[in-house]
Order: C-alpha cells, then structure tokens, then sequence
C-alpha cells in the first residue's frame, strides 16, 4: 500500500512545518561533500571554490573536503572530478537524520524500507538493483507489481532477513537519528541511510542525493525541471497575485482515521498546501494540528471549501471500489452541525487520498487542490492528466487513473473516486 505509513507521518508531519516554497525555489544546500561553494549541485564551480581555499581567497566550508580525509588539498579536486562524471569510488553525505554516511560506489544491491524510496528509484531508473523491500511494497500488487516479487525484509525491519540478501545499502524512512544508529547497528557491513522522501520541504534534495548515489542525474533533473517545478511552479505564479478576497477559507480535515474533525490543517504542511494553492486556512491562529478540533470552531469559521481526507486503507491504486470514498462525502455533506456552513451549502466539499499529499507525486495532489479551490484561475489545467503523466512517465506503469483506483470524489466533478 503506497501511503500505509500515512498515519506515522502525520504525527511527523504536526510538528514539522513543511516550506513549500522552499523545495520550489530549490534553495536548499545539497548535502554532498565535495559541494564545496555550498549550492543545490556539485559542478566546476565546486573546484574553482576549493582551488580558492588552498589559494588563499575563499573560506573553507563543511563540505569542500570532497574525500573527506579531514584536510582539503588537490586530491579533493580530484574527487569532485569524478563525482561530477560519476566515477568516483566513495562518496559521503549528510542523511537526512543530520548522519555522514560513506558509500561505497558502485551501489548494486539496496533494500528498501520505505514506499516513497521505491518511488524514487522508479524515477531514478535503479530499479534493478534493488533486491528486498519492507512489507508494504511487498504486499502492493498494482503500484508495486516490479518490487512485490522481491524478497519482504517485513515491517518492523527483519535484520536477518536484510543480512541475508547481502546488501551495500539500505534506505530507511525514518529521519530520527537514534532510530536510524539503531538499523546500523543490527546491520554491520551495510550502509544505512535516512533518505524519507516523503516532506515536500526534503524530498528534492533526498532525490538528487540518492540520484548521486546510483550515478546519474539525468532522471532527477528531468522530474524536478519537468514535472515538481513545472507544476508548483505555476501554480504559485497564479495564486500568488490572488488577492485577500480571493482567497477562499478553507477547513482540512481526517488527520486519524479519516475522522472530520481530526485537524490536518493548523500550522502543519497542509497550511502551506492551502497558501500555494490560494485557500486561506481557518486554523490558521490555532495550533491544533493532529488534535481534534470542536465542530463549533469550524461552524464559526465558516469555511467555503472543506477537504476531507480518506485514509490510505480505502483509498490508492489498489482500490476500485467508490462507496467508501463516497460515504465519506455523503456523511461530510449531511453533517447537521455543518447545514449553514458555506462549503455545504454551496457544494464545496471534497475528499481526497491521503497519500497523494506526500512523496514524489505531491505535485499532483497540489493540481487537484488548486483546480478544486480555483477552477476559473485554472481553467486549463487537467490534474487528471498530470496525475496520469506522473503514473506513465516517471513511474513507468501500465496503470489508467480513469479506470482504475481512488483518489478525489466529487459527485460532479470526479463522481467515481478519480
């Protein structure tokens, strides 16, 4: 199931604030020694930076000790040479639980201990070297149907079973540091890094690491240029201009089990979901994400638009089945407390899966949210056929979205869950 773990992330995700426009405008630093002048890639002015260190004229940064040997010198050019044509023996990064992990260079055999990692190497085109996968990915026949074959490392992590399919790297969805000393130490002779890929704040850079990882960018790029910053990227030109008025209130609902008045919205990433997607959020002064939220709040705030999210067991890929998605609307629309509430007497209600909202196809649930807050703004965008371009081009699946799996219900406007 592609977003099992959705729960465990929105206890995550209720602490952590997720910065929108920080992944869109990429302005992160790639956590890569040999990133020398400190930037999102690792190219020629990387060795013009440490040419300037050992002259004298630039300051020396964490990461300019490409070999990292504890000294910065003319081997250090050397192996930014060869990153930057994919040839170097080693390379060191900075995981994702703030970890200087050292890989041994050529990866040939991963497992993967997250669904958003499999994404990642699907786009990445490093399919084959993976050789096991934790349970979810294993059990997932329809999104998975490549990595169901392999051998199931379980959930929580089978150690022996990992050991015995003689990996050089494993990937793990925590970004927790203890959580993560706690794989390597039951791993000895493995490499083990936090790469989550799930936080829209994270995962562009968690994707261009693993991309230097397995050797080649191309495919990184060619997802981040021409899909994530496509897609976001319009959508904030468009939504930015919108003025105070424009801005529709919106209520963000079904944190724990898909239950209304759950919140997802105060001050967690579904407050940046609404501001890029033009919506102004009712919780927005109150820090109640993850708890639940009196049904009175939400009477008084009266919002236009009430998302409602399904969760990742009656929803996905795998389900073609709408009542459950449907109900979910009919019980929303025929609230008694909401009767006077703008988004259900004007029809404004929507369900969405929750496991669109993270992960590598994050821009895709942002089309469906601008176009469900803005249809006008966005007349011409199709979030159907970005999702479709999303499931073809960068998963590579035989898999059509108008026929099967749920994902939005609506009756006019998605009436069969996609």
């Amino acid at each position: 199931m592609k977003s099992s773990i959705f729960s465990l992330m929105m206890l995550l995700a209720s602490s952590a604030l997720l910065v929108v426009t920080s992944a869109v405008a990429a302005d992160y630093t790639l956590g890569i020694f040999g990133n020398a002048n400190m930037d999102d890639t690792i190219d020629a002015d990387d060795i013009a930076y440490v040419e300037g260190i050992i002259g004298g004229m630039n300051e020396a940064t964490k990461l300019a000790d490409a070999n990292y040997d504890g000294k910065i010198d003319e081997e250090d050019i050397a192996q930014i040479e060869l990153i930057i044509v994919g040839e170097e023996k080693e390379l060191t990064i900075f995981d994702s639980a703030n970890r200087i992990v050292t890989v041994n260079k050529p990866v040939e055999r991963v497992v993967l201990l997250s669904t958003y990692s499999a994404e990642a190497l699907r786009i990445l085109g490093g399919q084959n070297t993976v050789v096991g996968v934790y349970s979810y990915i294993k059990q997932d026949e329809v999104y998975f149907p490549e990595f169901s074959k392999l051998p199931d490392v379980g959930y929580p992590a089978d150690y022996e079973a990992i050991l015995s399919l003689d990996p050089d790297l494993a990937i793990v969805f925590t970004a927790i540091e203890t959580s993560v000393d706690e794989y390597a130490q039951n791993l000895p002779h493995v490499v083990v890094a936090s790469l989550p890929l799930w936080k829209p704040e994270t995962f562009l850079e968690e994707l261009t690491k693993t991309s230097y990882i397995l050797g080649d960018h191309n495919e990184a790029n060619h997802y981040i240029d021409d899909f994530h910053d496509k897609y976001i990227n319009l959508i904030k030109e468009r939504t930015e201009e919108l003025s105070e008025e424009d801005r529709l209130n919106v209520y963000v609902g079904g944190n724990r089990n898909s239950d209304l008045y759950s919140s997802l919205a105060a001050k967690s990433g579904a407050q940046q979901m609404i501001d890029l997607c033009g919506g102004r959020n009712i919780l927005a002064d109150i820090d109640a994400s993850g708890v639940d939220i009196d049904p009175e709040v939400v009477m008084e705030k009266n919002p236009d638009i009430i998302i409602r999210y399904i969760k990742s067991e009656d929803a996905g890929y795998q389900y073609d089945d709408p009542s459950k998605i449907k109900a979910l609307w009919e019980d929303t629309m025929n609230r008694p407390e909401l009767t006077n509430v703008n988004a259900v007497k004007n029809n404004r209600v929507y369900i969405i899966d929750s496991g669109l909202n993270y992960g590598l196809d994050y821009p895709v649930a942002m089309t469906y949210w601008a176009k469900l807050f803005h249809p006008d703004l966005f007349e011409d965008l199709d979030p159907k056929t970005i999702h479709q371009e999303y499931v073809t081009e960068f998963q590579g699946l035989d898999f059509d979205i108008s026929e099967h799996g749920i994902f939005v219900y609506h009756p006019d406007l998605y009436p069969g869950g996609r």
